[in-house]
């Protein structure tokens, strides 16, 4: 934890390279940080390089300028290496790569604090293109090598990223449609941001084109995306991520761009949007993508004689990374309803699970541990465990198992 006002880090990263951005509250916006003082290169290789028979790690640029070295040993892919579980010899040792990747992390992380001037952080949020269950539980293993807990962690994908940093803009910026165009490796592909103002919250979804490569004259091949891409549309702001709009190409597309609309050039706008995702708090807005829950499940209760609903599950959150849990006393009927509910809709769904061959007692001396998890964004499992009373009536542990859906 900071000292004095919160910090926020954003890491985004993938296999070739890494960024990183670190946010105060008193800033104007994220500031990303280079490896090389006053560069605005900021892309970092993910890359690890060590000297043979020494404990000394190098990273990034440094270790990409010394792999020529024989004194060094270089480790590159190292996501992917980590994701499949290799196991790495440099001299007569072994390592994991999931243990190289948490250096890896630990060293972008100290390389924010030392050009932001700063001791510890409040929140860090890593951002890759796609989340699957495979990589989201290799970053929570890392998390835990690093010491930190859930409220000091979290796991976004680029198109959560692109909606964070897209409504922390002006909102002259977002009045309208709002576009991203993502162009490198010779691939490119879009995300399409669109909110509905008639909730509330207002649900965002984006949408995600097909990736395709620009083929002849590129500068005509994107004006032909573009005007199909925006047909029918009224677009606020386009932003343009990757080194594939590089160079002077573009020429009658930029011109058609900035036409009506505002358009940004910029590769650091993911460890931005993942800054702004750590220090977010509520909102008026809810993001429903490909990740989140689609559906809210909760419990009625009393609570101290007032009737409330107690959230177990809450839609727009991420699936992976939610779990609901509560303890109850059970008073009248066997029975528990479960109330489920969408986003866009005023109406809730109630569905009632029975406990069967639940021991007969007096009202109210029965005590549950109801446990609410997602299988999928729109499956839930609930658990129900009988914890008895205390010394009066001893636990069965009888488990009850239901899988929900909408």
């Amino acid at each position: 934890m900071s000292e004095n006002e919160p910090i926020y880090l954003g890491i985004d990263l993938n296999d070739k390279s890494a960024m990183v951005s670190y946010y105060k509250p008193n800033m104007d916006e994220p500031e990303t940080v280079s490896t090389v003082a006053g560069s605005e290169v900021y892309s970092i290789p993910t890359i690890l390089a060590k000297r043979k028979n020494l404990s000394m790690w190098y990273y990034g640029d440094e270790a990409v300028k010394m792999a020529k070295s024989s004194d060094l040993v270089c480790v590159d892919a190292l996501l992917r290496r980590a994701l499949v579980g290799e196991m790495i010899h440099i001299d007569d040792e072994v390592y994991d790569a999931k243990e190289l990747l948490a250096l890896f992390i630990k060293k972008l992380i100290q390389l924010t604090q030392r050009l932001g001037a700063m001791q510890g952080f409040d929140k860090l949020v890593l951002c890759v293109e796609r989340l699957s269950r495979d990589n989201m539980d290799l970053f929570w293993n890392i998390a835990g090598k690093l010491g930190l807990t859930r409220e000091q962690f979290q796991v976004i994908d680029h198109r959560e990223s692109f909606y964070y940093y897209t409504f922390h803009q002006d909102e002259r910026l977002w009045a309208r449609d709002v576009y991203l165009f993502c162009y490198e490796r010779d691939l490119l592909y879009s995300y399409y941001l669109k909110r509905d103002m008639r909730t509330k919250p207002q649900v965002i979804t984006i949408l995600e084109s097909q990736k395709k490569t620009l083929g002849g004259d590129r500068d005509l091949e994107f004006l032909r995306i573009l005007n199909k891409s925006f047909e029918n549309q009224i677009v606020s702001s386009v932003y343009l991520v990757g080194d594939g709009f590089e160079g002077d190409w573009m020429k009658q597309s930029l011109n058609f761009l900035c036409r009506g609309r505002r358009a940004f050039m910029g590769n650091n706008l993911f460890s931005k949007g993942a800054c702004y995702a750590a220090a977010t708090g509520d909102w008026p807005y809810i993001y429903m993508g490909e990740n989140e829950m689609k559906f809210n499940v909760s419990l009625k209760m009393k609570n101290r004689g007032n009737m409330e609903f107690y959230n177990l599950i809450s839609a727009g959150k991420n699936w992976f990374e939610m779990e609901g849990e509560c303890e109850v006393i059970l008073s009248g009927s066997h029975e528990i309803d479960f109330w489920k509910q969408l986003p866009r809709s005023r109406e809730a769904s109630i569905e009632t699970l029975e406990l069967t061959d639940l021991p007969m007692r007096p009202d109210k001396t029965t005590r549950l541990r109801i446990k609410a998890k997602p299988i999928s964004v729109d499956k839930v499992e609930i658990e129900m465990r009988d914890l008895g009373f205390g010394e009066i009536f001893r636990s069965t542990d009888k488990t009850w198992k239901y899988t929900m859906t909408m």
